[in-house]
């Protein structure tokens, strides 16, 4: 594993339940916000599904990943929406409610 794939497991660790992050923000928060399309990568290529929280990554409109790793989108809400995540009529979450603080 990548020492940048390592940054950016770190940070999507420290999302909590109940909580997103979008892909900018965790690449500023693993070191480089043009990390975005990297941090995609890493999430696609966990190596730890069910302990390293991928799904709680959305893109910046707050959509889920049509191409989310382990099942596509509606798997990827389906677990959000398990955590108490409430989707907005268009899909999308409200990053103000839902937003990861760290």
């Amino acid at each position: 594993m990548s020492a940048v794939f390592e940054k950016i497991y770190e940070v999507v660790m420290k999302i909590p339940e109940g909580r997103v992050a979008t892909y900018g923000q965790v690449a500023r928060l693993a070191g480089n916000e043009r990390w975005a399309r990297v941090v995609g990568y890493a999430l696609h290529n966990n190596p730890l599904e069910g302990i390293i929280p991928c799904h709680r990554v959305v893109n910046r409109q707050g959509r889920t990943a049509d191409t989310y790793a382990f099942g596509g989108g509606d798997v990827q809400r389906k677990l959000l929406e398990a955590e108490g995540i409430v989707f907005d009529a268009d899909g999308s979450i409200d990053l103000e409610k839902y937003g990861f603080q760290p």
